[in-house]
Formats: structure tokens, C-alpha cells, sequence
């Protein structure tokens, strides 16, 4: 995005440090595929053929992105791009004679997105970006979900919580809220699928739709024992050309007597952990980079068309480590 720079882009160009928030965006300018999803969400962007001309489609999706990188609220955002030069650089806004994009210009975008399913798109061809470069490999899958918190509070015009949102109990302590379920790809951890329900759906329930089709192995923990038994499973995969990689339960281990068996079956389970760990870092990107760890909409499927999203930004953020 071209535009002549002003007095304190100037100034501030002159600094020796880079901040972090720079070197990350510089990295995103890099890795996402915009030409790609700007032609995938042009048809349905507003020409603005009446009355003011709309601010243009490739400065809203990187305000869009803004918002997720850094967890803000609309209106915290566009006080972040007043307060930011690394904000107004990456937009392309040069305060002098650029208008920053208010709050409700960015919910109207948001609910565009919303409206037509536009947030799978985007997960979607930023996937297919990665697979043409190899980094999506698509040979092996693993499987986990992880629960994030909704706000129980009833202070709200409804005077209730979300209904769509359960409780469940995890070790000794309850949840209130909803489930991400994941399938990644074993070679890099990119997310390829995404699934959201209540917290209180089981994860082994939502396995088979975690798989693409290709896969000839599937590695997940102890709470998917059994699931290659399961009639929807054997319905996928009728051949048998899935090695299901399941974690032991420990329970079992631990009664086992001391010797050469029990160690062997403790190595095997080591190694089982060793692949598995790919499919925490999109969780960690998830809620530890982006914080995203509480609901920000009310409904399953507004939170689940921003995950698809958050995931699909991850997947580059783990792209641009894999090239650094």
C-alpha cells in the first residue's frame, strides 16, 4: 500500500530500535497471501457506486487482522492505530490525509465476514497458500480440542448466560463456555480443520470430522481411547488404512510391575508424546500470542467464524518461524 510519508513517519523511521510489534508485522507483511485473499473477498466487498466511497478492501482486512493479532475491542483498536506508527504503517495511514477507520466501519466489516462465511474462506486459502508451498503436508493428523471460557456472568441485557455455551468439569475444576476441536497436520502443526461446540461435547464425539480424507495416520491423547472402534470411524475409513496412534491411559501403566515390559510400553508412550506436542502450539498461539482465551461473541457461530481465523492467522505465524 503506497503513500507518501509524513513528518513523524519520517522521525520515527529515524529511531535505531525495533520494537517487537514491528518485527511482527514485518514477518506477517511477508507470509500472508494477500493478493490471494483479496481477490477471494472482492466479490463481495461493496463497490460503492452511491454516496461516499468505502475505505478500501486490502486496509480493512489488515484492520480485521489488527484486531485479531492483539486481542482489541473495536474501539480499542482504533485508538491503538491513532496511538501506533508500527499500527499506522502496516494500514498504510498517513494521519495527515488518511481517516483511521472508526469502530462501526470495522463491525460492518466484521458482520460481512460473518454474513457470508467469508472467515472459512479466508482459513481456507491460506491453507491452500501453505499446501503450494509444501508446508501442509496432509499425510498425518492429530486430534485434540481445548476449552475456552465464556463469560457466566447473567449482568446482561438478557439476564442469562449464553445458551449455547455448557458446563463441564475437567480434572476437579468446572468450565463454563465452549470447545475448539483440531485436527493438524503431524509434520507441522498447522491447523487444516476446525470444529466448535459446547464444552460439554465429548472430543472423541467430533473425530471423524477432524480428518480430510488423506491421511494414513492419526495421533491423539488418552480421551480418544477407542475412537477407531466407533461406527462413524469405521464408516470414514472401511479399509483399515488409518494407523490410530492413541495414548494409554496412565492408570494401567501405573499397576503394571517394574521390568522390561512396562518400559518398553513407557518408551512407545514417549515417543506417542513426541508427536503429540505439535498439537499444542496452535493452542499456545491461540490463547498466549493472540490471549484469546475467553468468548467474545455471544453464540457458537460467531465465535467459531473468528477461530477460524485466529487458527488460520496462526498457521502463518508457525509459517514464518518454519522461514526465518
Amino acid at each position: 500500500m503506497e503513500h507518501q510519508p509524513g513528518f513523524s513517519e519520517l522521525e520515527y523511521a529515524g529511531k535505531r530500535k525495533q520494537t517487537r510489534r514491528e518485527k511482527f508485522l514485518a514477518s506477517m507483511e511477508e507470509v500472508v497471501p494477500w493478493d490471494e485473499l483479496l481477490a477471494v473477498l472482492k466479490p463481495f466487498y461493496p463497490a460503492g457506486k452511491r454516496g461516499r466511497p468505502p475505505i478500501g478492501l486490502e486496509r480493512m482486512l489488515r484492520l480485521y487482522f489488527l484486531q485479531q493479532w492483539y486481542a482489541l475491542a473495536d474501539e480499542a483498536l482504533e485508538d491503538a492505530v491513532y496511538d501506533s506508527q508500527a499500527m499506522r504503517a502496516f494500514l498504510g495511514i498517513n494521519l495527515s490525509s488518511d481517516p483511521v477507520p472508526d469502530a462501526t466501519t470495522l463491525l460492518k466489516f466484521r458482520h460481512l465476514l460473518e454474513q457470508k462465511d467469508l472467515c472459512a474462506t479466508i482459513f481456507e486459502t491460506i491453507n491452500a497458500h501453505l499446501e503450494e508451498r509444501g508446508m501442509l503436508m496432509r499425510e498425518g493428523t492429530l486430534v485434540d480440542a481445548t476449552i475456552i471460557n465464556a463469560p457466566s456472568s447473567t449482568k446482561n441485557k438478557d439476564k442469562s448466560r449464553d445458551p449455547e455455551m455448557h458446563q463441564t468439569k475437567k480434572g476437579n475444576e468446572w468450565y463454563f463456555g465452549m470447545k475448539a476441536h483440531i485436527g493438524t497436520d503431524r509434520d507441522s502443526g498447522m491447523v487444516h480443520t476446525v470444529i466448535s461446540t459446547a464444552a460439554n461435547v465429548s472430543d472423541i464425539s467430533q473425530t471423524v470430522g477432524l480428518l480430510h480424507g488423506s491421511e494414513t495416520q492419526v495421533h491423539a491423547d488418552a480421551g480418544y481411547v477407542g475412537v477407531e472402534k466407533r461406527e462413524e470411524i469405521q464408516a470414514e475409513d472401511p479399509t483399515g488404512r488409518i494407523d490410530w496412534q492413541i495414548a494409554k491411559r496412565r492408570a494401567p501403566i501405573k499397576k503394571m510391575e517394574e521390568g522390561a515390559e512396562k518400559d518398553r510400553i513407557l518408551a512407545v508412550e514417549k515417543a506417542k508424546a513426541s508427536v503429540r506436542a505439535f498439537v499444542e502450539h496452535p493452542f499456545h498461539l491461540l490463547k498466549n500470542i493472540f490471549r484469546h482465551r475467553k468468548t467474545r461473541y455471544r453464540g457458537l457461530e460467531k465465535n467459531h467464524h473468528q477461530l477460524q481465523v485466529l487458527f488460520g492467522l496462526g498457521n502463518l505465524v508457525l509459517a514464518s518461524r518454519r522461514t526465518a
